[in-house]
């Protein structure tokens, strides 16, 4: 159950070329949704992401993002649930406190773009590619600073990363599902210019 990451991120479009922009932790949701002893979605977020953007719309191969999110900050609204998530069963908050994304490719697909980069995740690295909707155009803020806002989407196999609990269920089939679809709802700011 993770949700990284990745977070994860995206971009926003700017007219000058290249711009660094900071997330916005009060306004950046990573979440995650898990299949439930195969009938429901379970569904959790972490509170805090936190990292950097440098976009180039005229230069993607220029762009990256570096992300961390705070596994101790999931929150699945059941606290039984969230102090499992915790435990050594999953996301082992004491040993692996964050996960990470650092990306190493951007290009378009239609009207998406697809970042693909290195997913650290209780103390495993695999690569994964997120899909972006966004960047929406940037807009001024009330402090005179821009803004930009995005959406991006990844689903991982848990396994891939050891989280490998699970139990089995009298009728068949496993209380946690492997696959994890990962979404990052992200704002991301830039300073005005000096």
């Amino acid at each position: 159950m993770q949700k990284l990451i990745l977070t994860a991120m995206t971009f926003a479009l700017t007219a000058f070329g290249q711009a660094t922009y900071t997330i916005d932790t009060a306004h950046t949701n990573a979440q995650f949704a898990v299949r439930h002893m195969m009938v429901s979605n379970v569904k959790g977020e972490f509170a805090k992401t936190t990292g950097t953007i440098v976009y180039d719309p005229n230069n993607l191969g220029a762009s990256k993002v570096e992300a961390t999110v705070d596994t101790t900050s999931n929150n699945t609204r059941e606290p039984r649930r969230d102090t499992h998530l915790k435990s050594p069963d999953f996301f082992d908050v004491e040993k692996f406190p964050t996960m990470t994304f650092s990306s190493t490719a951007w290009s378009k697909q239609g009207d998406k773009l697809m970042i693909k980069g290195n997913l650290t995740l209780h103390g495993v690295t695999k690569e994964v590619t997120l899909a972006v909707d966004g960047p929406s155009a940037e807009l001024k803020d009330q402090k005179g600073g821009a803004r930009i806002g995005a959406s991006a989407t990844t689903t991982i196999n848990r396994k891939d990363f050891g989280l490998t609990w699970n139990r089995a269920i009298e009728t068949g089939g496993v209380v946690v599902g492997e696959e994890v679809t990962i979404t990052i709802d992200l704002e991301a700011t830039r300073k005005p210019a000096a």
